[in-house]
């Protein structure tokens, strides 16, 4: 059973970050935008959300600066998506190559700046922010032990961020209107939606939660920030297609996916697959392996927003 609640924490641990980015990229396809750019703004939401933390914590500790290095990350995410939305929407660009500017931007901004404040690139800080064991719920047999014990609060706002995104998606005006951007934006348009407002939202959505997913991905999993997330944005988008752009089935996809990192990163602490002898660069594959399979056999029925990825005129019909 230890082996067992292992297993599932670290899985939570790589599966919540892949989650909510996934989803960030959700809001923005549904609204007609592909958003490469997952990854570069997970490094800027991680860049400014660690070093404020590097800043302050000493003077605001424990879960408060955790929440506040929250905000600043989904702050951070909506301003580098406005470069990405101006791009797409305004200037009508191509979203693969503007978004590929923003994944190349953002490390190289980042390690300029950290070593002009630190003179190294590494931000390093104290991760005091791990629950041992949640009140009330980690008493309870089995499922304490699997989701209570050893987290993070960030596991929580994954789940609660899940169930607001289909809320808002399937039960709400704003949803409705979203996803007939995405699909046929003609016909929104000539309802008296405003499209091009729509997809400012869909991507401004979509960098928040991209920049609270680089904050996520790293807290658990270091005690310092090196420029990078190591290609999650990437895997995050794997996980949307997989998805097939609907939060449960994202859900399940992040958890494969996590599941997978989990087996590259923390096999040494299972005795069946420590016990193998598969050298660690074998291991290392696996996540990346998993993602080219499965969008392999996958991708060929994959039901994305008809529009996602063309530019809108509001001239052509």
């Amino acid at each position: 059973m230890e082996t067992l609640y292992f297993l599932v924490q670290q899985t939570m641990f790589f599966s919540i970050p892949l989650l909510i980015v996934a989803l960030g990229g959700m809001f923005s396809e549904r609204s007609g935008v592909v958003n490469i750019a997952l990854e570069g703004i997970m490094i800027m939401g991680a860049f400014t959300s660690i070093l404020f933390i590097n800043i302050f914590q000493a003077k605001i500790p424990g879960q408060p600066i955790l929440l506040i290095a929250i905000l600043i990350a989904a702050l951070t995410g909506i301003i580098i998506s406005l470069a990405h939305a101006y791009a797409a929407i305004n200037m009508k660009a191509d979203q693969v190559i503007s978004g590929t500017a923003i994944n190349m931007f953002a490390p190289a901004f980042a390690i300029y700046v950290a070593r002009m404040i630190r003179t190294v690139q590494q931000i390093p800080f104290v991760n005091e922010f791990r629950i041992e064991s949640v009140p009330v719920l980690g008493n309870i047999p089995v499922i304490g032990d699997l989701f209570f014990k050893n987290t993070y609060i960030t596991t929580y706002i994954g789940f609660a961020i899940l169930v607001v995104s289909w809320i808002v998606l399937y039960k709400t005006k704003f949803g409705l209107r979203l996803r007939s951007c995405g699909e046929h934006p003609q016909a929104a348009d000539s309802v008296g939606i405003n499209v091009y407002k729509m997809r400012y939202v869909g991507v401004m959505i979509s960098g928040a939660l991209a920049g609270v997913g680089g904050l996520v991905f790293v807290i658990p999993t270091s005690t310092n920030f090196n420029a990078t997330v190591s290609g999650y944005g990437f895997l995050a988008l794997a996980v949307l297609i997989f998805g097939q752009w609907k939060p449960s089935r994202i859900l399940m996809a992040a958890f494969f996916f996590g599941l997978m990192k989990t087996i590259a990163s923390a096999y040494s602490g299972i005795p069946f697959l420590a016990s193998l002898g598969i050298p660690n660069d074998i291991y290392k594959m696996i996540p990346y392996i998993a993602t080219l399979i499965v969008l392999a056999f996958t991708s060929k029925n994959s039901m994305a927003p008809k529009a996602s990825g063309i530019p809108y005129d509001k001239g052509s019909r």
